[in-house]
C-alpha cells in the first residue's frame, strides 16, 4: 500500500475533481431558446460554472453571477462578481439587486439559466423591505456561531431575503428557468442549496421563529416583525410563476464519495461508505467515527482491516472557544482525542471548496503521532479543542490541507484510513494520555 499521508490526499483530491464544473456542466446544457439566454448564479462555484457554459455554448447569450472573492475566473460574456462569505457584505447585496433587474420584463420565448453552488446564501443577499444589510449580517453571525445545522440556517435566511426561496425564479417569469445544481447540503435537497432563490420554498416564517428560539438567537427587532407577521413567506409550491422553472443535480457529494472509493480500489483499499449526509456537532461526529475505527482495528468490522471509511454531510459547531476553527478540523481533532494515538489509523477531513470556516484552508491531516507531536511542541489537543482551535493546533503541526480555491463546492469530505497495522495494538508505544 502506498503512503498513508499521499493516499489520503488523492482521495480527497478526487472528491473535489468530481464535482469540477468543466465535467459537469456540458451534458446539462439546454438545447438554445428561441428567444434570449440569460444566465444567472450564485456561489463559490459559479464562476467556474459560468466559464464551462461560455465554453460549450456557440448561441448568443449574456449574464451575470456572484461568487466569493478569490474565486472569479476569467469570462467574455458573463459577468463575474465577487462578494463576501459567509457573513455577506455589499457587493453582495448590490449583485442580487443588479441580478433582479437583468430578470426583468422578459418573455415566454426566454431562457434564464441559473448556475448554483454552495455558498450563495451570503453572496445572494438582499434583505427584504424593512431590513438592512447589518440586520442580515448579524442574524448570520448568530446562525454561524449557535449549531445550527444548514437547513435550519436556510430556513431562516430564506425568510428574511428578497430573492431566496423561490422569489428569483418568480421574477424571471413568464420566461423558462433552468437552474444547475451543485449540492453542498445533506439530502441534496434544491431548497436547501444557496437558500432555494428558483426553488418553491414548504416552510414558513413560524418555522423560522422556531429554529432561532430554540438555537437561542437573539434577533433584531426588525428582523422578528418580519417572522411574526408573516411578511417574509417565500414562494410556495404550486405558485404558478414557478410553473416553467425545473432543476438539475449536476454533482452531489456522493458522486465525490464514489469517486475516491474508485481511487481507494485502485491503490488496492477496499473503501467503506458510510453516508453522504452526515450531521450533528463536528466533536460528536469525531467520536462516533473513531469508535467505528477501532471496531474495524479490533473486530474487523465493518469491513477487515486494510480499508478506508469514507463520509460526507456537514457538521456543525457551537463555538464556546476563541480560538481559529471549522467544522472539519474540530471533526479531525475530536477524532484525534478520542483515537489517543492509536497506531495504524490515519484520517483526512476538509471542505471541498478549500474553505473550512472562514480560513484559507481547507482542513487538515491526522496521524498516529499527532498527539505525541502536539504535546512536544507543548500543546495540549483538549485545551486546543476545548477552544476551538483546530486551524491553530493543525496549522502547528504542519498538517494543515491548504487546496486555494477549489472553484467547486460538494460539502465536507472525511476518510479515515485504517491500515494492517491498527490490528496490532490500540496505541503507538509513545502517544501520552490525553
Amino acid at each position: 500500500m502506498q503512503a498513508p499521508r499521499e493516499l489520503l490526499r488523492q482521495l480527497f483530491d478526487a472528491a473535489v475533481a468530481a464535482a469540477a464544473p468543466d465535467k459537469c456542466i456540458p451534458q446539462y446544457l439546454p438545447e438554445p431558446p428561441t428567444g434570449r439566454l440569460i444566465v444567472i448564479g450564485a456561489g463559490k462555484a459559479s464562476a467556474a460554472m459560468a466559464r464551462a457554459v461560455e465554453k460549450n455554448w456557440a448561441a448568443e447569450l449574456s449574464g451575470l453571477v456572484v461568487t466569493r472573492y478569490g474565486y472569479a475566473v476569467p469570462c467574455e460574456r458573463i459577468e463575474i462578481i465577487e462578494a463576501a462569505h459567509p457573513v455577506p457584505d455589499a457587493a453582495g447585496l448590490q449583485a442580487a439587486q443588479r441580478m433582479l433587474e437583468r430578470v426583468q420584463g422578459l418573455s415566454p420565448d426566454d431562457l434564464v439559466l441559473c448556475l448554483i453552488s454552495g455558498g450563495g446564501s451570503a453572496l445572494l443577499s438582499l434583505p427584504l423591505a424593512g431590513l438592512t444589510l447589518g440586520d442580515k449580517q448579524n442574524v448570520n453571525r448568530a446562525l454561524l456561531k449557535s449549531g445550527a445545522s444548514i437547513s435550519e440556517m436556510n430556513c431562516v435566511r430564506r425568510h428574511l431575503s428578497a430573492i431566496k426561496g423561490g422569489r428569483l425564479a418568480a421574477a424571471c417569469y413568464p420566461a423558462r428557468v433552468l437552474t444547475l445544481l451543485i449540492s453542498d447540503v445533506p439530502g441534496d435537497n434544491p431548497i436547501d442549496i444557496a437558500s432555494g432563490p428558483t426553488s418553491a420554498d414548504p416552510t414558513t416564517c413560524a418555522d423560522a421563529l422556531e429554529i432561532v428560539k430554540r438555537r437561542g438567537i437573539e434577533l433584531p427587532p426588525a428582523v422578528r416583525r418580519i417572522l411574526e407577521s408573516g411578511q417574509g413567506e417565500s414562494v410556495k409550491p404550486g405558485d404558478p410563476r414557478l410553473a416553467r422553472a425545473t432543476t438539475r443535480l449536476i454533482a452531489t457529494p456522493q458522486m465525490a464519495l464514489e469517486a475516491a472509493a474508485a481511487v481507494a480500489a485502485a491503490a488496492g483499499v477496499p473503501a467503506v461508505l458510510l453516508g453522504d449526509s452526515l450531521e450533528g456537532e463536528a466533536c460528536e461526529v469525531g467520536k462516533v467515527m473513531a469508535g467505528i475505527a477501532r471496531a474495524v482495528a479490533q473486530h474487523g468490522h465493518p469491513h477487515a482491516a486494510p480499508c478506508v471509511l469514507l463520509s460526507g454531510g456537514e457538521t456543525t459547531v457551537t463555538v464556546r472557544g476563541s480560538g481559529s476553527g471549522g467544522r472539519n478540523v474540530e471533526f479531525l481533532l475530536a477524532l484525534g482525542v478520542a483515537l489517543d494515538g492509536h497506531a495504524g489509523i490515519w484520517a483526512i477531513a476538509g471542505d471541498t471548496d478549500g474553505v473550512d470556516g472562514a480560513e484559507e484552508r481547507a482542513g487538515a491531516l491526522l496521524t498516529p503521532d499527532t498527539l505525541t507531536r502536539a504535546f512536544a511542541l507543548g500543546i495540549n489537543p483538549k485545551d486546543s479543542l476545548a477552544n476551538n482551535d483546530g486551524h491553530g493546533f493543525f496549522t502547528a503541526l504542519d498538517d494543515s490541507v491548504v487546496t486555494g480555491p477549489t472553484l467547486t463546492n460538494v460539502n465536507d469530505f472525511r476518510a479515515i484510513l485504517i491500515t494492517q497495522e491498527a490490528a496490532k495494538g490500540p496505541t503507538t508505544k509513545d502517544a501520552p494520555t490525553t
